[in-house]
């Protein structure tokens, strides 16, 4: 009986009938080998750019599905019951087989029309006649068997040798070109029987294949028509197998388009971007773990700071401020005596606020207190507390005060409170005001009985929050101020007990001088003149070193590499002569001459420096205007001797002092007879136009008030002012004392004089040429002396 097929055969079966059962068995076969497989040597090549078939993936192969997927006549066919006729197949010979196929125009093989692929890519189970006393059961049995185990050569194999013995050879092709089941040496052999029996050539049969295109994209033809071409090739050397072996592999070149290669190019650079991208984020992760784990995590700085400190810092070592002092007295006699204040009910402040411009000692007041009260003295500075981390300033504060607890009595001073004190602004983030937060909560956290003092200080109180600076927390305020005079001569003498200094030193001229000087400026000026000694190789500091220093300080270093020119060497001169002639001869000057110098310092060509007769508060409107002629000086002074149009731009600061301190008189100090006692200086933006005017009319006619009585002063000390610049041109450097000299006609004997001529860059030496190198050392220039030292300039400059 012959084999029935179902609705999902290639070509249905035909009734011939003229034909015998075996010719059209033949026929049949033969059209199921024009079926496309993909063939084992492009298994391995990329089917993204085929197109998915119209035919979706076939549904399980069981009995049910199969007979619901046949049409009418075939299940009339499959009736075993019904008698079949008989029919007649037509001898399909190997012309016919080859004309089934035909081609394009553009030269690639198309498949037959009526021929479906879906056969090439299902395995579903056929029902099987008898035929050549092989049961339908047994052919059943072992394709069942064969479909459980596609990997297993074996159980195909044996299937396939049923196959042939039933007579059914196109089956065993069909199956054997899907691909899906394994195969070896056995199988290949029953497929070269079975296309034998068809009467079809192996080479024939897999060109035959590559002319199906229906699921081929156009950009992919080429590469597999190739393939296919180069297996023919390669079929018929290797005896007619296309598909090879082991042995003898087929080689085939695959050709990449060039949007493949570009979008190829493209993905590896992406992702070689994000890689490295992730590379370098989790290695600089691991480089910052590792290093705060060498450092013992965020909060072991913190852990290491809160360490008492014991102290050895007395009150006797702090000077210049008095009254500050004897303020902290109480608070060293509560941690020594608590019971004192305690009987009578009273409490001290928890925090103390050490208020004062920067250097006055603040940092040294709260180390003297804890070292005349004896208490454990826990020192930290606003900047430490906050670092990257989140949170790290709030654990910090609360390891301190729990450090402070455990050593009551104790003294916990925090420096630059404004630092982590500052107000805060509803737009900042919450973790910014973590800090500032948990250091109210330790302040309120502790009561009176708790012995700690908290002490804080600043130089911006006004930056600080209002709820840090209430009653309760640092509700006391104490106040460090500059030193006075006698403030000053303390400090002196206090730092120069360190050094050795020399009798002809006067340490209280000194500080007589140096008024607004902060302890710190003071200390410094000792250390500086103290290493110009040693530099000069004396056994003690001598006066000359102190004056150096005062200048150093005070003014800066000289610019003896500034090139002058003696025509601005003179000009500088007049400048200065004006303003020190003027500041020896009015009598409404509160200050007196010092030192006049024409030797580049800092930012000006000359000084005029002036020394207060004693420390002053307030000042009257004659004083302010004697201030106001002696910056008029200079300009005056150039203008009588070169004429209005050669005055030089050295004037600016000099007109800038000037305008400034008319605009406060008018302004600020109600001194204008026009105006009348009004301030107008913080709500000047808002006033009138007429007020402006009024205003800038005042300040104009003082400046111009002033200016005339320079130009009588100047007028009738002409002659003065040409001999004291000339001596500034020759000496380059006068005191009061020997401008006194010089305008009175005398000479300065032992004054060394200036070298003539402009200013230059001092040459370099260079070093003799060694003997015996064939060159002559270049002579050595004379050394010329060096000027002496200027003193500090007063707020006029040239």
């Amino acid at each position: 009986m012959a084999p029935w097929r179902h609705m999902t055969s290639v070509t249905p079966s035909r009734s011939v009938p003229s034909k015998s059962r075996v010719e059209q068995t033949k026929v049949t076969e033969a059209q199921r080998v024009t079926e496309f497989r993909i063939p084992e040597f492009l298994q391995q090549v990329e089917f993204g750019s085929l197109s998915r078939s119209r035919f979706s993936p076939m549904t399980p192969m069981t009995a049910q599905t199969t007979l619901s997927n046949m049409g009418r006549i075939g299940l009339r066919a499959a009736n075993p019951i019904l008698r079949h006729p008989q029919f007649q197949p037509r001898v399909s010979t190997q012309s016919s087989f080859l004309r089934s196929f035909s081609q394009s125009s553009s030269g690639i093989l198309s498949s037959p029309r009526g021929i479906s692929t879906l056969g090439a890519f299902s395995v579903q189970r056929r029902a099987f006649g008898s035929s050549n006393g092989i049961s339908r059961n047994q052919l059943a049995t072992l394709e069942e068997s064969a479909n459980r185990n596609p990997g297993n050569a074996n159980a195909q194999n044996a299937f396939y040798q049923l196959l042939l013995r039933a007579n059914m050879p196109a089956i065993l092709v069909e199956r054997y070109q899907s691909g899906r089941f394994a195969s070896n040496a056995a199988t290949n052999d029953a497929y070269q029987r079975a296309l034998t029996m068809l009467g079809v050539n192996a080479n024939q049969a897999a060109n035959a294949q590559g002319a199906v295109n229906g699921n081929f994209a156009g950009t992919q033809w080429p590469t597999y028509e190739q393939g296919i071409a180069n297996a023919a090739v390669a079929g018929s050397a290797n005896g007619g197998n296309p598909m090879g072996h082991k042995g003898e592999p087929i080689h085939v070149i695959v050709q990449e388009s060039t949007r493949s290669t570009i979008f190829r190019w493209v993905k590896f650079l992406a992702i070689f971007i994000v890689t490295t991208y992730l590379c370098f984020a989790l290695v600089t992760i691991a480089i910052e773990a590792f290093s705060t784990f060498r450092r013992g995590g965020p909060s072991s700085k913190a852990d290491s700071e809160v360490k008492a400190e014991k102290q050895n810092t007395r009150f006797n070592d702090v000077h210049g401020c008095d009254e500050a002092k004897e303020e902290l007295q109480e608070v060293v006699e509560f941690l020594k005596n608590p019971e004192k204040f305690s009987d009578l009910g009273a409490k001290l402040p928890k925090g103390v606020l050490l208020v004062g411009p920067p250097g006055t000692g603040k940092t040294l007041l709260a180390r003297a207190v804890a070292g005349e009260a004896g208490v454990p003295f826990f020192y930290m500075s606003g900047s430490e507390f906050d670092e990257i981390f989140v949170g790290v300033g709030a654990k910090r504060v609360r390891d301190l005060f729990t450090a402070a607890k455990s050593k009551s009595p104790a003294i916990v001073f925090i420096d630059e409170l404004d630092a982590i004190g500052g107000k805060r602004n509803p737009r900042d983030q919450a973790h910014a005001k973590q800090t500032l937060n948990q250091l109210l909560t330790e302040l309120d956290g502790f009561d009176q009985d708790s012995k700690i003092i908290i002490i804080g200080a600043t130089n911006l109180p006004k930056m600080l929050d209002k709820a840090l600076t209430r009653p309760g927390r640092f509700d006391r305020h104490v106040n460090v101020e500059l030193p006075d005079v006698r403030g000053r001569i303390a400090i002196l003498k206090h730092h120069a007990k360190k050094i050795k200094v020399g009798p002809d030193v006067d340490l209280e001229a000194i500080a007589a001088r140096c008024p607004g000087r902060s302890g710190a400026e003071l200390e410094n000026m000792l250390n500086v003149a103290a290493l110009r000694a040693s530099r000069a190789k004396a056994s003690v500091v001598r006066k000359q070193d102190m004056e150096w220093a005062y200048d150093r300080v005070t003014m800066g270093s000289e610019r003896k590499s500034m090139v002058v020119t003696e025509k601005e060497k003179e000009m500088t001169a007049y400048h200065e002569a004006g303003h020190a002639l003027v500041q020896l001869f009015d009598k409404e000057s509160s200050n007196t001459l010092y030192k006049v110098t024409i030797l580049p310092k800092g930012p000006s060509l000359g000084h005029t420096a002036q020394l207060p007769q004693m420390d002053k508060y307030s000042y009257t409107a004659a004083e302010y205007m004697s201030n106001i002629r002696v910056a008029l000086g200079g300009k005056m002074a150039e203008e009588l001797r070169y004429g209005d149009d050669k005055v030089t731009s050295g004037v600016s600061s000099d007109l800038e002092r000037a305008t400034d301190l008319s605009f406060m008189m008018v302004t600020l100090f109600g001194m204008s007879s026009v105006l009348g006692p009004v301030e107008y200086g913080r709500r000047y933006e808002n006033l009138s136009s007429e007020t402006k005017a009024a205003i800038e009319g005042e300040v104009q006619r003082t400046i111009r008030k002033s200016y005339e009585d320079v130009r009588k002063l100047l007028t009738d000390k002409r002659n003065e002012l040409d001999l004291l610049a000339k001596a500034l041109v020759k000496y380059e450097t006068l005191d009061k004392a020997e401008v006194e000299k010089v305008i009175r006609g005398e000479s300065l004997p032992g004054r060394i004089i200036a070298p003539k001529g402009p200013m230059t860059l001092p040459i370099p030496q260079q070093a003799p040429t060694p003997p015996g190198l064939g060159g002559v050392a270049h002579p050595q220039p004379p050394e010329t002396p060096a000027p002496p030292a200027a003193a500090d300039t007063s707020n006029t400059e040239g």
